[in-house]
């Protein structure tokens, strides 16, 4: 597939027209979000083609897995999207407890505390990619704002695991450690704090003319195109489907909590535009910040924390899965993060682990957003499917 688009490519470079040009974006443009690089064919200040060239993060993740134990592969997934380790940590020790039969067994008191990092996590992702989105198009302010809220969100989650971005927390059978004490208590905190911050920062994006206008009916993303590339997340939700894994296939804890499914609505433009990402988004914090509330709730009143309470003590002595292939996906802020293992039932060493990277799979829709739209508008469409090269590369 790969040499078919590689072949297809250089064809449209043989019926290059006079007045058109090859203009190189990238690895270190900024506004690529890492190292990655667009080659643009362009008609003046028309971008006529998009072809995107990934590779420049390739670390050899599905490779590594191939040497490592189960559990030693956890601090690894921490560097795929490492603005939301917690959710990359949940979803491979989540497949790993299936494939051993432990589901079930795992305490109530872990599964809340696992809920309450991702969500944690993914308010403080949808911070990022809201706030490098207003620094892309000229909004210098939210970038600001969103960094400082987010900082709050690191100070907790490094208080319960003693790292800043990548945390190695949720293991196989458990968690690292218990909350700290006090956690809930400085968590609602930040909840009180956080709570009209979000509304100032969606006042100051939402209605703004100059950002609808540089966003509304911009980068369109029709709902059959979106489910032909594969797209999740926000991305899928922003085209009008209410598609969220953790309603959808109610993992862990999330059929005991309630929250809603943003989607796009075309309220400013058309559904399924840059405008529409954004607030799903946006949309998307307030219910975490709802589910962060149920999860903490049942933490202070039902599932208080006892001296005798071991968050290992489901930690298998040896994983050693039976043999099998097995597919296990959940809902990260990007998207639908997959792992997919194959285990011959031997070793602690899996035999095979692919990953489905929800920000691969978004971006390669960007090729159909990027045709027909002025250098400028490509710059707002990027921004708003949110990757991480970490993810895309791997």
């Amino acid at each position: 597939m790969q040499n078919r688009a590689l072949e297809k490519y250089r064809q449209r470079l043989q019926r290059l027209q006079p007045q058109e040009m090859v203009l190189q974006m990238g690895p270190q443009h900024p506004s690529t979000h890492g190292v990655l690089r667009l080659e643009l064919i362009m008609d003046g200040e028309v971008v006529k083609e998009v072809i995107p060239h990934l590779g420049y993060l390739h670390r050899c993740f599905e490779k590594h897995c191939e040497a490592l134990t189960y559990q030693q592969i956890i601090p690894f997934t921490d560097r795929l999207d490492y603005l939301a380790s917690m959710n990359n940590n949940h979803a491979f020790v989540m497949g790993v407890e299936r494939m051993l039969g432990i589901e079930q067994d795992i305490p109530k008191r872990v599964e809340y505390i696992r809920v309450l990092v991702c969500e944690l996590n993914r308010i403080a992702s949808h911070l990022i990619a809201i706030g490098t989105y207003g620094i892309d198009i000229g909004a210098f302010t939210p970038f600001m704002w969103c960094f400082r809220d987010r900082e709050h969100i690191m100070n907790l989650l490094e208080w319960a695991s003693g790292a800043r971005m990548l945390y190695n927390y949720i293991w196989v059978g458990g968690l690292f450690y218990d909350l700290p004490v006090d956690f809930e208590q400085r968590c609602a905190e930040f909840i009180t704090y956080f709570r009209p911050k979000l509304d100032e920062l969606d006042m100051l994006l939402t209605d703004n003319r100059l950002f609808i206008d540089r966003t509304a009916n911009v980068g369109v993303l029709p709902l059959d195109t979106a489910i032909a590339y594969g797209c999740s997340g926000p991305m899928l939700r922003a085209s009008g489907l209410k598609w969220d894994l953790r309603r959808v296939d109610g993992y862990s804890v999330y059929p005991e909590l309630d929250f809603a499914i943003p989607i796009g609505t075309g309220l400013m433009g058309q559904v399924g535009d840059c405008w529409d990402r954004f607030k799903v988004r946006v949309d998307e914090m307030r219910e975490s910040l709802k589910m962060v509330e149920q999860c903490l709730e049942r933490l202070t009143k039902e599932l208080k924390r006892t001296p005798d309470f071991d968050p290992r003590a489901k930690l298998p002595r040896k994983i050693i899965p039976k043999a099998q292939d097995y597919y296990v996906r959940a809902e990260n802020p990007k998207g639908e993060l997959g792992f997919y293992f194959v285990a011959d039932g031997k070793t602690e060493i899996p035999k095979r682990v692919k990953v489905r990277a929800p920000s691969f799979n978004n971006l390669s829709v960007l090729s159909e957003l990027g045709k027909d739209v002025l250098m400028a508008d490509l710059v707002a469409i990027l921004g708003s499917i949110d990757i991480v090269l970490g993810e895309v590369d791997r």
